[in-house]
């Protein structure tokens, strides 16, 4: 489905979400209902088992109803470019909000085991019944935590989902910002990347990640190979951004 592009700035949702991003932060959630109004859209309009059904419903709700803070369908097109090319076996989300982008790597990637873990049970929750609506619950795992919780999450992704040495084939960043360099060396420290793993990163230009963009600019040639894909914000195509599609050269180790 081909969707009229809007400007986020000339939205109430968007200026309601802008002022909100402490409760972002410390909920999940914009504050005013928006996510689980989501979900109630999606069940009633997207057609039950058809992924792609429930991704066009849930882009058609972010513009014409609430803005909503997922990766979208232009830079979605990206991501699903570097699902392809990693093809994966495993993927690794770190931030589900209400379920978007798991579901996107899910759909580019249809035999894969997705996992996605998030801060927020009630963003979980709604993930959940995202999952299931579009037909692929059984291949979706969301652990409600946070990687930088002192390795609580990281150790029940060992124990009980079975996360080992180089077992993520794909990582996806579209979490807090500022927690994405910490994360990724919380990640590498456990040994779970692979040469050859690639890592997405969402919102590196707005609302930004300048340390872990740095990092990689550092470590480019010798760590990791980065393309930076210039590109506009979610659901608009005013606010410049940029996606990292990063592929891990097996040299470093957390913390570098």
């Amino acid at each position: 489905m081909k969707l009229k592009q809007r400007v986020p700035l000339l939205r109430w949702s968007f200026w309601r979400m802008a002022v909100s991003m402490k409760n972002i932060t410390t909920t999940g959630q914009v504050g005013d209902g928006r996510e689980a109004a989501l979900v109630e859209y999606v069940l009633a309009n997207a057609r039950k088992g058809e992924v792609g059904s429930v991704l066009d419903t849930i882009d058609r709700f972010a513009y014409d109803e609430s803005f909503l803070i997922n990766v979208g369908d232009r830079k979605g097109e990206l991501l699903d470019a570097a699902v392809r090319r990693a093809n994966p076996k495993l993927a690794l989300e770190l931030g589900t909000y209400c379920g978007y982008g798991a579901l996107r790597i899910a759909a580019a990637a249809p035999t894969a085991r997705v996992y996605s873990v998030e801060l927020a049970a009630a963003n979980a929750g709604n993930a959940r019944r995202i999952w299931e609506h579009a037909g692929v619950a059984d291949r979706i795992t969301c652990v409600v935590g946070t990687v930088g919780d002192g390795g609580k999450t990281l150790d029940t992704l060992a124990a009980e989902q079975g996360f080992g040495s180089g077992c993520i084939d794909l990582l996806f960043l579209d979490h807090d910002k500022n927690a994405y360099l910490s994360d990724l060396h919380s990640v590498l420290s456990r040994g779970w990347l692979r040469k050859g793993t690639i890592v997405v990163a969402d919102n590196v230009k707005v609302p930004g990640a300048p340390e872990y963009r740095a990092y990689m600019r550092q470590q480019q040639g010798r760590a990791w190979r980065t393309v930076e894909h210039n590109t506009r914000g979610e659901y608009g195509t005013i606010i410049p951004d940029l996606v990292l599609e990063s592929v891990y050269l097996g040299e470093a180790v957390g913390g570098e």
